[in-house]
């Protein structure tokens, strides 16, 4: 049995229906639950973007925001989105966008539960996440610890994978740059920035993902300006084919949902925990405003972001789709540019077709930010769970052994195969996903009391400050703290 069939078993086995099925009900509920924040609170999102500054303790709601997108706007929304295409036709689109949309809710959840029950380390700085929500709100160290050992395996040792093996992939397309040249270089700039702690992760992302993905965007807008005539075609085709209406896509429908979801996942990463991480390091006045922020990351990702590359994608013609009723993916319903694997390909070979000469080293230049920026933030979330298991003990030896194993784990991923490196990719993300919207669900309480407390300052024209007694929060123990400081 080779290791291809080990994890095409694993990932049949954790990405089964139920899990898609979980992610589309839990973001459904919690939509419900809140009234729709993601909806009624989008001025109030806009305003928090910028509201707060660091501390000694904590990073800004922005840097946090930065940090959070870093992980969330990666590869997944390039070659992400076209291996959605390619596997799952172009409806898995409108399933991505449905994912998102209720996930919001679920990030809005999960954020302001980690920034409840946060904690200090040994250093001062904020860290939390699910593992420490589940331990203090639940009551289960044993859950606590499984969900951690998952983060520190799927951020720490699957999902890097993905990057640094699509920028080994960019850069020999654009350039024939060979894989061990892309990761050695790789490993040398990481290293140097995550040895560096926490506040220079946060001080790289907040520059490198503002300026990613507006150069992004603009270059996706030229090319939709220059196929315009195909937008609106476009749109019935992803509509036609989510529904399976499309007459090449009639029997695509189980499949464009189970792509459409699993991709819209990994990419925005709602109710897989992920993003709780930074949102616990952000220094606010009330766990809400950070998980309103949080839930505003996830629009960012995945509707503006993801729909960028799929509308570059689809509006050039620039994709082929697999057959999911033939073996090993050998035959084709579609077959728009044949012999150009599925990924990133896809994305530089639409923006060569309108920008002849730029599109194919556009794409590779595009995808080295992308994929640095997630590596480093999914580090920084791997390390977050690390310390939690390491909290009581102090041994900063395991904090370095984990740093070496990361930096290698990239590296073997960046020369070994594609499918490995995503397969992979999607099994932490499915074992984290189960483990969180699980804990999410019975978590669910303290986050609504924390909302209906800021909605109720909010109404009254005060800016919202948390007082976990007040609002009938148990066992927040550091914000009891900060209360008693008088908010500081």
């Amino acid at each position: 049995m080779t290791i291809e069939s080990i994890v095409a078993r694993l990932l049949d086995l954790v990405w089964s229906p139920a899990l898609v099925g979980l992610c589309l009900l839990a973001g459904l509920y919690f939509s419900v639950r809140t009234r729709f924040i993601q909806l009624r609170a989008l001025p109030d999102m806009l305003r928090l973007l910028f509201s707060s500054s660091s501390s000694a303790s904590g990073v800004s709601s922005f840097q946090a925001l930065s940090l959070s997108l870093s992980s969330r706007v990666g590869v997944g929304n390039i070659a992400g989105v076209a291996m959605a295409i390619a596997y799952g036709g172009p409806g898995a689109i409108f399933w991505m966008w449905c994912v998102a949309f209720l996930g919001a809710s679920s990030a809005f959840i999960e954020s302001t539960l980690a920034q409840i029950y946060k904690e200090r380390d040994a250093n001062g700085q904020y860290r939390g996440g699910p593992a420490y929500y589940i331990e203090r709100a639940l009551g289960q160290r044993w859950y606590a610890v499984a969900f951690a050992i998952s983060a520190v395996i799927g951020c720490g040792l699957f999902l890097p994978g993905t990057q640094s093996n699509a920028i080994a992939s960019a850069l020999d397309g654009a350039w024939g740059v060979p894989a061990s040249a892309s990761a050695a270089g790789m490993v040398v700039v990481v290293g140097l920035v995550i040895f560096g702690g926490v506040r220079r992760i946060a001080s790289v992302t907040q520059v490198v993902v503002p300026i990613m993905a507006i150069g992004y965007l603009l270059v996706a807008a030229v090319v939709m300006a220059l196929n315009m005539d195909a937008l609106p075609g476009m749109a019935r085709l992803i509509i036609d084919s989510a529904f399976g209406t499309d007459a090449a896509f009639g029997a695509m429908i189980g499949t464009a949902i189970q792509w459409g979801v699993r991709r819209g996942v990994m990419s925005n990463e709602a109710g897989m925990g992920s993003g709780a991480h930074p949102a616990a390091a952000a220094e606010v006045s009330h766990p809400v405003k950070q998980g309103l922020v949080q839930a505003f990351s996830v629009y960012i990702d995945t509707l503006v972001v993801c729909s960028a590359t799929a509308f570059l994608v689809l509006s050039t013609g620039a994709y082929n789709v697999y057959d999911p009723a033939a073996a090993s993916h050998a035959g084709m319903l579609v077959a728009n540019v044949p012999g150009l694997a599925a990924g990133p390909h896809f994305v530089q070979h639409a923006v060569e077709s309108a920008l002849p000469g730029f599109g194919t080293a556009f794409i590779a230049l595009a995808i080295l930010p992308f994929a640095f920026s997630t590596i480093l933030a999914l580090y920084y979330n791997a390390e977050t769970n690390v310390v939690y298991l390491c909290r009581n003990q102090h041994r900063p030896w395991v904090l370095r052994l984990f740093q070496v194993a990361f930096l290698g784990v990239a590296t073997w991923s960046a020369v070994n195969t594609a499918t490995v490196a995503w397969s992979l990719g999607d099994i932490g993300v499915g074992l984290m996903s189960w483990l969180n919207i699980i804990a999410l669900l019975l978590l669910q309480k303290p986050a609504l009391a924390a909302l209906r407390d800021y909605e109720k300052s909010r109404r009254a024209g005060i800016d919202p400050v948390f007082n976990p007694q007040a609002a009938g929060v148990a066992r927040a123990e550091l914000w009891n703290e900060i209360a008693a400081r008088g908010g500081k």
